[in-house]
């Protein structure tokens, strides 16, 4: 990737971490960076997904633990708007 590119694409990440949990931090930037990652990856090679939580039950974990975080974050952000 150009370096063009990744500045933006980091502008689009740190947009869509704003607007889906409220705020923008680097830590949950991080957050959201890994679990799209992992999201994509378990929707489009769910076995390579298995195979990586098998194989690392560890960060199967974290990431579990990352995900919940982050839909807590958003539902607590939605239930603000809403105010």
């Amino acid at each position: 990737m150009g370096n063009e590119l990744d500045e933006k694409l980091e502008g689009l990440l740190d947009k869509y971490t704003e607007l889906l949990l409220g705020e923008l931090t680097d830590a949950l930037k991080q957050d959201v960076k890994q679990w799209i990652i992992y999201s994509h990856i378990a929707k489009s090679m769910s076995p390579l997904a298995k195979h990586f939580n098998e194989t690392y039950p560890e960060a199967k974990e974290e990431i579990k633990e990352t995900i919940q975080r982050i839909k807590q974050l958003n539902e607590a952000h939605r239930a603000n708007k809403d105010r």
